[in-house]
């Protein structure tokens, strides 16, 4: 039997097939913005194809998806309307009070997801303990109701003040909406984010409310299509906690898969790199539209509860990754005064880079790539796809070297001098301003465009060792194939933290517990399969925000224990501590994983030496300092283990190409990771 893995990115959907004896199969096609099923089937119909497989012997299908983030991102999803306590419809539009940019009067808020005719006040009060103040005006729910299907309005978000502690009345208004709207698509505040602070909890509701339509139906032809092929098992989904949900839990909660794709990725890394013996890694995935870098410690990724997509904040655990629109797709273009500047719009798909000949006509990163011939000046996906070298060289000289009085050198290495200083601010982002030293971390590269720019940025970060895995472009769906089944439950319980309240925190744990196997009961988790991880978000009294304390998996940790990793982080994180300040405890989290049997990481079978790998030489620019240097090109599937490459080399392969400096060596692991370690060039 086989398993697949799925990504679809702006640019590429990505496809990984691996079966029961471990052997890996990769592919790439290209997405349909118009409908991202559309691709999928289309690469799995392709694969199974081109390995001889059938669509009966797929016994498991997982995705990532970028459909969320860009319902969200190009405000197309669904009209909403809102059902809220009453006084509290400006919620959303009042927010933080916080401006996006404090002296830039030119960047604007993002538009109210719900327009102020949508947003309904009904009488009902709860208290922040729960007790019921007021209790719910039912005519009034159903007034609201009546209102909203006047108005063709489908899809409803609940939001009660204080319903994180007490759900009733969100619950009753639902029932009472769905009497009057049976077909609506409804999402109660006290169900998808259960903890407090008002604005962040309405804003992800309202989200999730937004996308949910849209994301069934996109679910709903996938399915549809995978039964046509012939596969018989329902596709998972990655969520952005790296971890697989099924398509009912995703039809519920679709504001969970913003950072789907990018999750299995970092989950994927995180494995591979704790096998290689590289627990401590900063994940650099680089695609057509976007960077993507995330931090890894101790074989373990780093996560977050709160982020920004599209500037409306999404309160949900997540992988902490940071975004930067920087790929092989970002344009290159100059500002009012004439500086160079380097994305954050894409060329994406269509029309993309000038160099991949579907009709673009800006210059991009690839297209600069293209020009060095750092990447392959003829064709790319082994030949499958043909470039367009003299067109991209074109435009760099047109749009970029001759107004800036620039030989077309010059201006290919501008355009990448940026695009590695962009790459290496989001780095330090997730590293060095949180208290880590780069020193004691490998960069881990991977999408299409990663290991392009790996040397480079480690360069830059001071970071000493590359590692590549195989088949970079398509790490992502690797990593889907890696992941296991898990959701995240919280509860808001805040206190002060104190060794005589301590049983009654592990009480609420236990809560938590009882939630976590009903869901892994309704996901056919076996027992023993079963994995609960534990943390709590905490601060000092009279702080405003908080950081998340792990504990051991599986592990009921003491008040000791806590006290202890509280100051550790705090210390880490902000440079100092407060032992004799009370610690305030906000959230009580736990994440409950059902483990995926997996294949394992087998080694590499490849007879053949170097001079079997070798392809040809062709001239490449380095830098301004090394100029044209003449290096050689090997197929990097052809690579044996064990022997050492140096510097300059490019090694290409289906789904990326890996860019090795001058003075640099490079050698293939056992398993097929491509390890870089960076030579005298290298910036301490």
């Amino acid at each position: 039997m086989y398993r697949i893995g799925i990504d679809v990115g702006g640019t590429f959907t990505d496809l990984s097939m691996i079966s029961e004896d471990g052997e890996v199969s990769f592919y790439k096609t290209p997405s349909t913005p118009h409908d991202p099923s559309e691709a999928i089937i289309t690469g799995m119909a392709e694969m199974l194809q081109e390995q001889h497989v059938s669509p009966s012997q797929v016994s498991h299908i997982g995705h990532g998806t970028t459909v969320a983030t860009n319902l969200i991102i190009e405000r197309k999803g669904a009209t909403v309307g809102l059902i809220t306590t009453r006084g509290f419809r400006d919620i959303l539009e009042i927010g933080r009070q916080v401006r996006p940019h404090l002296y830039d009067y030119n960047v604007q808020k993002p538009e109210v997801l719900v327009p102020r005719e949508l947003r309904m006040e009904v009488t009902e009060r709860v208290d922040s303990d729960g007790r019921v103040l007021h209790a719910l005006d039912e005519e009034q729910v159903r007034q609201a109701a009546r209102e909203l299907a006047e108005k063709n309005v489908s899809a409803i978000t609940i939001c009660f003040l204080h319903a994180y502690k007490n759900p009733d009345h969100e619950r009753r208004a639902k029932a009472l909406v769905l009497e009057i709207i049976p077909d609506a698509y409804i999402s109660l505040s006290s169900d998808v984010l259960p903890e407090f602070r008002e604005y962040e909890r309405l804003s992800t509701t309202v989200l999730n409310t937004t996308i949910g339509p849209k994301m069934s139906r996109y679910l709903d032809r996938f399915l549809a299509r995978a039964t046509e092929l012939g596969i018989a098992n329902e596709p998972r989904t990655v969520h952005s906690n790296g971890g697989l949900m099924s398509m009912e839990s995703v039809r519920n909660y679709p504001v969970r898969t913003c950072l789907s794709g990018p999750a299995a990725g970092v989950v994927g890394a995180a494995i591979i790199g704790a096998a290689i013996g590289h627990p401590d890694l900063v994940t650099f995935d680089v695609g057509g539209t976007s960077t993507d870098v995330s931090l890894i410690r101790k074989g373990r990724a780093v996560f977050t509860s709160h982020r920004n997509v599209a500037g409306y904040p999404v309160k949900t655990p997540m992988v902490d990754i940071h975004v930067i629109g920087a790929g092989g797709g970002s344009i290159a273009w100059r500002d009012d005064a004439g500086a160079l500047k380097v994305g954050p719009h894409s060329a994406g798909a269509v029309p993309g880079p000038v160099a991949y000949g579907r009709g673009g006509q800006e210059p991009t990163i690839t297209d600069a790539e293209v020009t060095l011939q750092r990447l392959n000046p003829h064709t790319l996906l082994r030949g499958k796809m043909p470039v367009f070298a003299a067109e991209a060289r074109e435009a760099i000289r047109q749009q970029v070297a001759e107004p800036l009085s620039l030989s077309i050198e010059e201006a290919a290495e501008g355009i990448l001098r940026i695009a590695t200083a962009n790459m290496s601010r989001a780095i330090r982002s997730v590293s060095t301003e949180k208290g880590y030293n780069l020193n004691q971390f490998a960069l881990f590269a991977y999408g299409g465009a990663g290991p392009l720019h790996a040397v480079e940025v480690a360069e830059e970060c001071g970071i000493p060792v590359v590692i590549v895995p195989e088949e970079p472009g398509t790490m992502c769906a690797r990593g889907v194939l890696l992941a296991d089944i898990s959701f995240d439950f919280v509860k808001s319980d805040i206190s002060v933290a104190s060794a005589e309240s301590w049983g009654q925190v592990m009480a609420s744990f236990a809560g938590l517990e009882g939630q976590a196997h009903e869901w892994l009961d309704t996901e056919h988790i076996d027992v023993t399969q079963r994995v609960l991880r534990l943390s709590i978000d905490a601060r000092y009294e009279g702080q405003n925000f908080e950081i998340q304390v792990p504990f051991p998996e599986g592990t009921h940790p003491t008040y000791g224990y806590f006290l202890e990793q509280f100051q550790k982080i705090h210390h880490r994180e902000y440079g100092y501590q407060l032992p004799t300040r009370k610690i305030q405890i906000i959230n009580l989290r736990l994440q409950a994983v059902g483990r995926v049997v997996k294949v394992s990481l087998s080694e590499r079978k490849v007879s053949a030496e170097l001079a079997d790998a070798y392809l040809d030489s062709r001239q490449v620019y380095i830098n301004q300092e090394h100029g044209w240097v003449d290096a050689k090109v090997y197929d990097r599937s052809l690579m044996p283990a064990g022997v050492v490459l140096e510097g300059p080399a490019i090694l290409e392969e289906m789904s990326s190409t890996t860019l090795i400096g001058v003075g640099h060596k490079a050698e293939i692991d056992a398993y097929g990771n491509l390890i870089i370690r960076l030579g005298a060039n290298r910036h301490d």
